[in-house]
């Protein structure tokens, strides 16, 4: 029998003030968060195993914040309890018992600790209005060091950690350089908390929306399958209470959703965008982004009202894996497909390949094919090594009615237990990939920051200085070259010349301020010291 959990974590009101009670006694810092730590030795109490207890954290911090809040704390209460009474720690989407009829678990040896607490606070009260300590200038020194040294290592997980170095040390390096305008949007909370992302890739009619369809064994709300070009905006598939289809204007402008940086391509792209939401355990750990098949000539070009490939781009870097979709019969990489590729650059440890609906075709035609598409991928992909191609057909139909039975089981079912094992592994991986890529920006932004500081120490004092930038944008890569060879960068973190050069034709350089050695001091430090501590101290919060 599993765990049904209410996901309003309510309680019974006589139950509220027991559970208040727990829970001041569980957060010894007092911030209203209590971290793993604290909670181990919180919910040793109820004598239930180790194993048990990972699994009652993994139901109530279902955000993977690393820590719970009041909420989520009296979640843990419940699921506790309905184990002590033979249940299976494991979150259920359907509720069969109400929360309010859930009693609170049992604590073993915790009424004795919170009496031996109460009287220990007394005391203290009574000790501290008693004596009155002199503040001398060195105690007010020392105290005040004490407690900013705090405020630094205040934080309760590598998320909570990433979201604080961002906000004081690289934020005002992006800020002061216009990075976001150059390079990445700014940053929000939804953009460190959020699920891991896939995003599929492809022609039209290659299967994009029945490979979602066959790993959630369900359609999804607004989905549409044929021949012809169905899918024609792109499409947020994430879990939620209800299965509804939310429009794109919407969704763009909810902070607590890592979309809100799309409203910069504007409201022709916002009509073709929206976010079909629904209940699915897979969707709980992973959301996945459906596109438009990419079409050719002057329909890619022209008639699409919006940025496809500045969309995908800015999809791209917020996903955790792309998947590009290929059919046997459409292996032809054309410009248009080409050009989005291109803007996958940076973002090539992503990017699998996937050959779809290989079993319309024979086991000889399907060599060919596969000789065919790697020497396609080799004039589009610029990367020495061979990029990972998995071949199968994702649908619903069964394996041994593929390609003449047995030879289509031997050839697909390992590539698809392969892909399938990439998955799964996505939400493991994710919280690396959130630090590797936030090591990539910060990276990214100190060079911005020395490009910038390198053309305005290039300006003139007094005159000239219309001709001077036009000079300096003209011959950007020399400079490029110029900061690199000066400061020994490495060539491959630079930007693309062409579109800094675009970017940098909207601003005067001499409005610039000076690079500031403190702010890329900052940055170092960070990386260095700050960031390898951070990851010591906390261990990855999707780890068991």
């Amino acid at each position: 029998m599993e765990v049904l959990v209410a996901r309003n974590s309510n309680c019974a009101k006589q139950d509220e003030p027991l559970y208040k009670q727990w829970f001041q006694y569980a957060d010894v810092d007092g911030d209203g968060r209590l971290t793993g730590p604290d909670a181990v030795d919180f919910f040793s109490h109820s004598k239930l195993s180790k194993e048990d207890l990972k699994q009652v954290w993994a139901v109530a911090d279902s955000k993977r914040q690393g820590y719970l809040g009041y909420h989520e704390f009296v979640t843990a209460m419940q699921v506790i309890s309905l184990v002590q009474t033979g249940n299976s720690p494991s979150a259920c989407l359907l509720r069969n018992e109400e929360a309010e009829n859930i009693s609170p678990p049992i604590m073993e040896g915790l009424d004795e600790m919170l009496q031996a607490k109460r009287f220990t606070q007394k005391v203290d009260t009574e000790l501290s209005s008693s004596t009155q300590e002199i503040p001398t200038l060195m105690s007010r020194l020392f105290s005040q060091k004490s407690s900013k040294k705090v405020e630094l290592s205040h934080v309760t997980s590598i998320i909570d950690g990433l979201k604080k170095l961002y906000l004081e040390k690289l934020k005002p390096l992006e800020m002061t350089y216009q990075f976001n305008d150059f390079a990445l949007p700014p940053l929000t909370d939804s953009d460190f908390e959020a699920k891991p992302m896939v995003m599929l890739l492809g022609q039209y009619s290659t299967g994009k929306t029945t490979f979602i369809k066959h790993l959630l064994k369900c359609d999804y709300p607004g989905a549409h399958i044929g021949p012809e070009p169905t899918t024609d905006r792109f499409i947020v598939v994430k879990g939620g209470p209800d299965s509804r289809s939310i429009p794109g204007n919407t969704i763009a402008v909810q902070s607590n959703l890592p979309f809100t940086g799309l409203t910069k391509f504007g409201a022709a792209f916002l009509s073709k965008f929206e976010c079909s939401e629904m209940s699915h355990p897979l969707l709980d750990h992973i959301t996945f982004v459906d596109t438009p098949g990419v079409l050719s000539g002057e329909k890619q070009r022209t008639q699409r009202s919006y940025d496809f490939t500045g969309v995908t781009e800015w999809f791209a870097s917020k996903s955790d894996l792309i998947l590009l979709l290929f059919d046997p019969h459409k292996l032809d990489i054309s410009d248009e497909f080409k050009r989005v590729i291109s803007s996958l650059r940076g973002h090539e440890d992503k990017i699998r390949v996937v050959l779809n609906k290989a079993d319309q075709v024979s086991t000889q035609q399907l060599m060919r094919v596969y000789g065919a598409l790697m020497w396609s991928l080799g004039k589009v992909l610029n990367t020495p090594e061979v990029v990972r191609v998995y071949v199968g057909s994702f649908n619903d139909k069964p394996i041994n009615q593929q390609l003449g039975g047995s030879i289509g089981k031997d050839l697909f079912e390992p590539e698809q237990d392969n892909l399938l094992a990439d998955l799964k592994d996505i939400p493991r991986k994710s919280c690396d990939r959130k630090i590797n890529e936030f090591v990539k920006r910060a990276r990214a932004a100190k060079i911005h920051a020395f490009i910038i500081g390198h053309l305005k120490r290039e300006m003139p004092a007094m005159m000239g200085k219309t001709k001077a930038q036009q000079r300096l944008t003209d011959n950007l890569e020399e400079e490029f070259s110029k900061v690199q060879k000066e400061l020994h960068l490495p060539v491959g973190d630079f930007p693309n010349v062409e579109h800094f050069k675009e970017v940098l034709s909207t601003y005067s350089i001499d409005k610039f301020e000076k690079l500031k050695p403190k702010m890329l001091q900052a940055i170092d430090e960070m990386l260095s010291h700050e960031l390898p501590n951070l990851i010591k101290r906390f261990r990855n919060p999707y780890e068991g």
